[in-house]
């Protein structure tokens, strides 16, 4: 199937607001894939996946300094879906001395034998940005329309895969039979379960047991694990992250911990956190750093170690414990890995709850996760079992630009740039962006705001006189080498804007550091 087909059906998909309008196309395309002569299924798969936006391999390697300087492209295309798979595959296999030449002249190969458009959409691609819209909110939909399989099936089967490309697979070639055999795989990772979130603890006690006895965990800031042991396997541990990136290679004293356990097969859920020697924990940065390093893992395990804190347990030598309520998960891991687990409250009375989340906060964590004892593990969904309380921090800055929105917010201008005051100069300086928390009337109503302190353009970003105060909600303040304040915040979000507030006025980077 040639790739210039799967661009196509991008771009008319990024053109249109419809959702019923994307579903067909993307349904079309998949249809089209399923049918091809030679290799249907993998077919299939690579395209749902290209169609979302993300690699089959998920990694390869590259990025954007090695997609710096392209080759002239061609001038017809020639590229087909699983040539273009197959190098990408190849190019993710290289390590080793000399890897990074080779690496080099294989994306010069893959990129000279590209058009002009199809270099742009391959370097979407390998950085995790293209603007198509086809996000699982209408691809998941398209692959049971082109599939003539219940949209429910679907959506089950890739919270249990995890990635779209091999339900489609299964869902085109083999119907509904094949869906309902996807299930939990040890050594394949599954979707994590997420948690909403509640503005205190009473209100999260209350959403989540009732009057009933809930689950009070500690919200550990490190990276969410997943853990796969099976003995019978080569590797006999695999380590997956929240994303579904494989990490295994990268944490060998995790590696060992895990090994450590009296299970053949299991599949955990967890937290790692780097850890001071006074058992707080270091700065989230610290544990980000160390669990993306590419660096010799056996000298980062002895100088910055991980420390593995486990909440769940999905699989149990041969049984699979996701429908199980909470509770008696928990007792099984509590007998499997006892010194593991991370620190939990039961109880039914808020006071105690309040009480145990200001002690976690005390400790130097984030916060807590409200549990429901009776709920079974909801992969890859926010379901209504787990509440999240963490101490919300606000600041009001300045909106130094704004960049286009692609997808659903295509036409409006959504993504802003933050700028806290530098009180030594008093420069406005940027600390993040951001588009969370933007309604539909919001989006509208800035999008006008904007446009009318419009000073210049610059690709898909708008610059502005910087004369507009938000106010943004935000989780932490991390130092940071992307923005020009040498920190950003983490997870904000906009709460609203300060029409009564003057630019002068906003908070300064000072106030955020502190």
């Amino acid at each position: 199937m040639p790739l210039a087909r799967v661009i196509e059906t991008s771009a008319r998909v990024a053109a249109t607001r419809s959702r019923t309008a994307k579903v067909e196309l993307l349904a079309a395309t998949l249809g089209e894939a399923a049918r091809v002569a030679e290799q249907p299924a993998r077919h299939a798969a690579v395209v749902a996946d290209y169609l979302a936006g993300t690699l089959p391999q998920r990694t390869v390697g590259v990025g954007w300094r090695g997609l710096r300087d392209l080759p002239a492209p061609a001038d017809r295309p020639c590229l087909e879906v699983l040539d273009v798979d197959d190098a990408l595959s190849a190019l993710g296999r290289l390590s080793g001395s000399g890897s990074l030449a080779v690496r080099g002249r294989m994306v010069g190969e893959l990129f000279g034998a590209a058009t002009a458009q199809e270099q742009r959409w391959l370097v979407g691609l390998l950085t995790g940005e293209l603007r198509q819209g086809a996000s699982e909110g209408v691809l998941l939909p398209a692959i049971a329309r082109a599939a003539g399989v219940p949209e429910t099936l679907v959506r089950r089967a890739v919270m249990l895969a995890g990635f779209p490309g091999p339900v489609a697979a299964a869902a085109l070639l083999e119907g509904a039979d094949a869906l309902d055999r996807l299930g939990l795989e040890v050594g394949r990772p599954l979707r994590p379960m997420l948690a909403g979130s509640e503005p205190d603890v009473a209100a999260a006690v209350a959403a989540v047991g009732g009057g009933a006895e809930v689950a009070v965990d500690a919200k550990l800031d490190g990276i969410r694990l997943q853990a796969h042991l099976d003995r019978a396997a080569d590797p006999p541990v695999r380590l997956f992250t929240r994303s579904l990136e494989e990490i295994t290679d990268r944490l060998p004293e995790v590696v060992d911990a895990v090994l450590a356990l009296p299970a053949r097969a299991a599949v955990l859920d967890g937290e790692v956190i780097a850890l001071r020697p006074d058992r707080r924990p270091e700065p989230f940065q610290v544990t980000g750093a160390r669990t993306a390093s590419s660096a010799d893992p056996q000298t980062l395990a002895r100088t910055t170690p991980v420390a593995t804190y486990l909440f769940d347990l999905l699989h149990l030598d041969g049984q699979d414990l996701l429908d199980r309520p909470a509770e008696e998960r928990w007792a099984a891991l509590d007998r499997l890995a006892p010194d593991l687990t991370v620190e939990r409250l039961r109880s039914a009375d808020p006071a105690a709850a309040q009480a145990f989340f200001e002690d976690v906060l005390a400790a130097g964590h984030e916060g807590v996760v409200v549990k429901d004892p009776r709920a079974p593990y909801a992969a890859g969904r926010r379901g209504a079992g787990w509440v999240k309380v963490k101490p919300r921090r606000t600041a009001d800055l300045v909106v130094l630009a704004v960049e286009w929105g692609s997808g659903r917010r295509q036409g409006w201008l959504s993504n802003i740039h933050l700028g806290a005051r530098d009180p030594g100069s008093g420069e406005l300086v940027m600390v993040g962006k951001t588009f969370k928390g933007m309604t539909d009337a919001v989006l509208a109503w800035q999008t006008e705001r904007f446009l009318a302190l419009e000073t210049r353009r610059e690709q898909h970003v708008v610059h502005v006189r910087p004369e507009q105060v938000v106010e943004i909600a935000y989780d932490g303040v991390q130092t940071s080498r992307r923005y020009p304040g040498g920190m950003a915040l983490r997870f904000a979000r906009v709460l609203r804007y300060r029409d009564d507030k003057a630019p002068g006025e906003a908070d300064t980077l000072a106030d955020l550091r502190s």
